[in-house]
C-alpha cells in the first residue's frame, strides 16, 4: 500500500510534458483567437466578426465551396481507398504485391512538388494537351482554377493514407471468417455488405475524419490551383488577414477549428460506440 500510495502520481507526472505541450501549442492559441475574434474595431465585443461570414454573399459562398470541396474528397477517396485495400487484403496476384508496395510512394513527395508537377500535366497547355495535339486534338481538360482540380490533387495526397489505414483494418478479418462464410454458400456482394463493411465501418468513420481535417484548412493545392472566387477557407484567411482584418482572420480561424472539432466528434463517438460494443 504505502508504495503503491508513493507511485500513484508518477503517470500524471509522465504525461505532463505532453500537457503543458498541447496547452501551448493548441489550447492557448485557440483561446487567444477566440478573444480576439470578439473585438469589434469601433470597441468592445461582439459576434459581428462571425456574422460576416454567414452574411455576406462573397464569404458565405466561400464556406459552401470549400465544405462542397471536402466533403467530395472525403467521398471519392474513402470509396477509392476501401476497395483498393479490399484488393490487396483479398487479392494474391503478383499486381496486388506490386501496388501494396508503390501506394505509399506520393506520401513522400513534398506537396508543393505534387502540386506543381500536377498542374504540368493537367492545365490547358500542360502535358496533356501537348500530347493530344500531336494526334490532331487539342485537349483541354479545364482542371485548373475550380474545384474538380483541387479534388483531383487531393485525392493524389488522401488515398494512400486512407488506403494504409483501411488496409491495416481489413487486415484483422481472419481468412477462416471468410472461408467459412464461402462454404456457407455466400457470394462475394454478400461476405461484403453482410460481414466486411460491419467489421470496418468503425475505421471507415475515422478514416473519414482524419482526411476531413487534413483538407477543411488546406493552402497550398487551393493557393496554385484555384481560382479567385469563391476561395477555400485557407485562402480566405490569408487574404483577410494580408488585408489588416485581424479579427475577422481569428473568427474564421475559430470557424474552421469548429468544423474540424465537429469531425473530431464523429471520431470520438465512434470510438465510444466501439467499446461500449466491445463491453457488451
Amino acid at each position: 500500500m504505502k508504495n503503491t500510495e508513493k507511485y500513484r502520481f508518477l503517470p500524471y507526472l509522465l504525461i505532463l510534458p505532453s500537457m503543458i505541450l498541447l496547452i501551448g501549442v493548441v489550447f492557448y492559441p485557440i483561446i487567444i483567437s477566440f478573444i480576439r475574434s470578439m473585438q469589434l474595431k469601433e470597441g468592445g465585443y461582439g459576434l459581428d466578426n462571425y456574422l460576416f461570414f454567414f452574411t455576406d454573399k462573397v464569404q458565405r459562398n466561400n464556406i459552401i465551396y470549400t465544405l462542397f470541396v471536402v466533403l467530395a474528397t472525403v467521398f471519392l477517396a474513402i470509396a477509392i481507398a476501401y476497395f483498393l485495400a479490399i484488393y490487396l487484403r483479398f487479392s494474391g496476384s503478383a499486381v496486388s504485391r506490386w501496388v501494396g508496395r508503390l501506394y505509399l510512394l506520393p506520401r513522400f513527395i513534398p506537396g508543393l512538388v505534387a502540386v506543381n508537377g500536377m498542374i504540368t500535366i493537367i492545365r490547358d497547355s500542360g502535358l496533356i494537351n501537348r500530347i493530344s495535339q500531336m494526334f490532331g486534338m487539342n485537349l483541354k481538360l479545364g482542371l485548373m482554377y475550380n474545384g474538380k482540380g483541387i479534388i483531383l490533387m487531393n485525392l493524389w495526397f488522401n488515398i494512400p493514407f486512407a488506403t494504409m489505414l483501411l488496409a491495416s483494418a481489413l487486415s484483422s478479418i481472419p481468412d477462416s471468417a471468410i472461408e467459412a462464410a464461402r462454404d456457407a454458400g455466400a457470394n462475394k456482394p454478400h461476405i461484403l455488405m453482410k460481414m466486411i463493411l460491419p467489421l470496418t465501418y468503425r475505421d471507415i468513420f475515422i478514416t473519414s475524419t482524419f482526411v476531413f481535417m487534413s483538407n477543411i484548412g488546406s493552402f497550398t493545392t487551393p493557393y496554385l490551383m484555384d481560382g479567385n472566387n469563391p476561395q477555400m477557407l485557407g485562402i480566405s484567411l490569408f487574404t483577410q488577414f494580408n488585408n489588416g482584418n485581424y479579427e475577422r482572420a481569428a473568427a474564421l480561424s475559430v470557424i474552421i477549428f469548429a468544423f474540424s472539432l465537429g469531425s473530431a466528434v464523429v471520431y470520438i463517438y465512434t470510438n465510444m460506440k466501439e467499446s461500449a460494443w466491445e463491453k457488451s
